[in-house]
């Protein structure tokens, strides 16, 4: 895997508890779904990695929304090493995790080296009822909202509406 594969990871696991239809949901909510969801990511499903990678989400949530500090994320690091190969005329780096930790690790790798290098460009959507995060890669890091097509057109159309309302009350 690569970094920004498990950029891509992180941003998967974190919005596996998006609200559909007005109603919060957890995408990792039964074990078989958590299973399919893990090898969808190359992951094996096994059931202990299911339990970890969830608990690690709702972490990295927590730390992402700033509720927990990034010290809680330590569990899921505990035993992680990786280990060098020269090949090519390259080195390689392969991540050896604990049993049933691999994604779990993998995440927490991916938002230690976003909040390292692009400090700030991993956040929550900034509508308020919205629980999807985003990782902004524009250059003058300014998107606010999950999905422009969305959450953005729903947050400006709020606050047209808002701003008509309150003209015509004068």
């Amino acid at each position: 895997m690569t970094g920004r594969d498990d950029e891509e990871l992180l941003l998967d696991l974190l919005n596996t508890t998006p609200v559909v239809d007005g109603a919060p949901t957890d995408r990792l909510a039964d074990a078989e779904a958590g299973r399919s969801w893990l090898a969808a990511h190359g992951v094996a499903g096994t059931q202990g990695e299911w339990r970890t990678v969830r608990v690690a989400r709702d972490t990295l949530q927590d730390v992402v929304r700033g509720a927990s500090p990034a010290s809680a994320l330590a569990p899921f690091v505990d035993g992680v090493r990786r280990h060098a190969s020269f090949a090519d005329g390259a080195i390689t780096w392969e991540l050896h995790t604990p049993p049933d930790g691999d994604a779990a690790a993998r995440a927490v790798l991916a938002w230690d080296r976003l909040r390292a290098e692009r400090p700030g460009r991993l956040r929550p959507c900034a509508n308020p009822d919205c629980r999807l995060f985003l990782i902004d890669r524009s250059k003058p890091n300014t998107a606010r909202w999950c999905s422009m097509a969305s959450c953005g057109n729903r947050m400006k159309a709020r606050r047209h509406y808002r701003r008509t309302r309150d003209l015509g009350s004068e």
